[in-house]
């Protein structure tokens, strides 16, 4: 199952508390205080880990609690400390607090990792209290309570090239013919209701990762249809590869749906209109598939290609295309990205 979006308690363990304790030994007369501190309380950190594409794994834990640390004991022994606790996430992972509302930290590579909760301090033993004065305390301070925080994990899936269109406009065919991801294909729309993800191989030495992000419909900005979750995996993508549906089934036109969807990424995030976009036509066996090529063309003021995901015609024109577009992207200096708190 695809979960893309999970909150969770997290509740680092507790400091183990200081001792009390005075030397007892044969012929050592007032041997004086030796007890020991306590140990650190386990602290929790999130790891983004590659291999994982869903936060399923933590939709049904609620409440996660690390170990405390051990009490010290006498002979000036200090507690054993509670062993740090991992959690494997998915890359692309976003870190939040939800009380205060800030980011932790956006995990965008594999071995990224944040300190969501940290173990509380071991607690002093009497003898870290012994002075020329008090040369017999019989004091020691407990353990601190390990820090607890409410969190909102949200994935966002993260590809060099993302297709958008409106539904049925031949996204997870498209895919499918080009990778060897294997999306659920049917005749009928929203049949894609999660993000796939497919390596795309131009030759020997290149390839890129291509997103099939489910269909988007007007007022998907505001959320409807699910509009806030399917659009949250666009932000991610490089490079935006828009399908236009030269015959759409329900009676609107291949022009008013490529305004409307840009419209709805506009009002979603400016930015995702500024970045690379490759404007295609499918469904090029279509009788009028070449009139509305030419109608987008005259629209849009560039290029638009024309393919098919069931003869192949354009495919490899299509990859080619986004091939020198990524390339032109990774030889464009990139805006430094905002700072997270990393705690």
């Amino acid at each position: 199952m695809f979960v893309d979006k999970v909150s969770i308690k997290v509740s680092a363990g507790r400091g183990g508390d200081g001792c009390v304790s005075f030397l007892r030994e044969k012929f050592v007369p007032k041997g004086g205080p030796d007890g020991g501190d306590g140990g650190r309380g386990g602290s929790i950190f999130l790891v983004a880990t590659d291999g994982m594409n869903t936060l399923e794994s933590l939709s049904h834990q609620k409440f996660i609690r690390a170990q405390n640390g051990r009490p010290g004991a006498g002979d000036n022994c200090t507690g054993a400390n509670a062993e740090d606790l991992f959690i494997s996430v998915p890359v692309g992972t976003v870190v939040r607090d939800a009380d205060n509302d800030f980011i932790l930290q956006d995990l965008v590579k594999p071995g990224d990792m944040v300190n969501v909760a940290k173990g509380g301090v071991g607690g002093k033993g009497n003898v870290r209290f012994k002075t020329a004065q008090n040369r017999a305390p019989r004091i020691c301070t407990p353990g601190t309570e390990g820090e607890q925080r409410n969190l909102i994990l949200e994935l966002k899936v993260i590809a060099d090239v993302g297709l958008v269109g409106k539904p049925n406009a031949g996204k997870s065919t498209l895919l499918s013919r080009l990778s060897s991801a294997r999306p659920e294909i049917a005749s009928y729309p929203f049949t894609t209701k999660i993000p796939n993800l497919g390596r795309v191989q131009i030759d020997y030495d290149h390839g890129f990762f291509m997103a099939d992000i489910p269909g988007l419909i007007e007022g998907a900005s505001q959320g409807v249809g699910l509009g806030h979750e399917f659009l949250r995996h666009i932000e991610r993508a490089g490079i935006i590869v828009h399908l236009v549906e030269p015959d759409p089934m329900d009676g609107t036109t291949a022009l008013d749906n490529y305004k409307n969807i840009r419209k709805e990424l506009e009002l979603y995030k400016e930015e995702l209109c500024q970045r690379p976009e490759i404007l295609v036509v499918t469904k090029a066996e279509l009788p009028g598939a070449q009139d509305v090529q030419k109608e987008l063309e005259e629209y849009a003021q560039k290029p638009v290609l024309l393919i098919s995901s069931v003869t192949g015609q354009g495919l490899n024109e299509l990859k080619r295309t986004i091939g020198e577009e990524l390339q032109k992207a990774k030889e464009t200096p990139v805006e430094e990205e905002k700072d997270v708190f990393d705690l």
